[in-house]
């Protein structure tokens, strides 16, 4: 797509050719559904409507909007915005798959980092809450880790959470 870019609207500055790039790709995004023909009929229709009420974006089109390089340009730009999109959606899979296995090498390393860690004043506190409101007999927790200790109060809340699922 990028070499494209480079290779139409010579006639354009820097700033016009990023503008209507921008635009078209835009457009394209919004109307995968559509073919590139009437992607670049509704883009013409569009800056025709808007030039006649003198709000285009793209006023710099007026003089150029016929020509049949500029269509050339144009739907050639439209064709691969397409591509490009269509390759992006049939790479969405493989980014997923890449994100859940970060995602869970992350998780793997903060346990593996917490394994090491002695637990927090905060997790002993709760941890000492929890035994008394369910009459639990506390573990030695000085040899638990920080990992173990979450671990541990994770299988309080969960045992006492099911006996009121069932009060209910």
């Amino acid at each position: 797509m990028y070499q494209i870019k480079n290779r139409i609207y010579p006639a354009f500055d820097k700033t016009q050719k990023s503008g209507i790039c921008n635009y078209l790709r835009a457009l394209v995004k919004q109307n995968l559904s559509l073919s590139a023909e009437e992607i670049l009929d509704k883009f013409l229709e569009d800056e025709k409507y808007y030039l006649e009420l003198g709000a285009s974006r793209f006023p710099f089109l007026e003089d150029v909007i016929e020509e049949r390089d500029f269509l050339k340009d144009t739907e050639m730009y439209i064709k691969e915005c397409i591509k490009y999109y269509e390759y992006k959606e049939k790479q969405r899979p493989i980014i997923e798959a890449n994100k859940e296995f970060e995602r869970k090498k992350r998780k793997f390393l903060q346990e593996v980092k917490m394994s090491k860690e002695e637990p927090t004043k905060k997790q002993l506190y709760y941890y000492d809450r929890l035994c008394k409101k369910y009459s639990i007999e506390k573990k030695d927790v000085k040899k638990l880790s920080k990992l173990d200790l979450r671990n541990e109060i994770e299988s309080i809340l969960n045992e006492h959470s099911d006996d009121y699922k069932n009060l209910d």
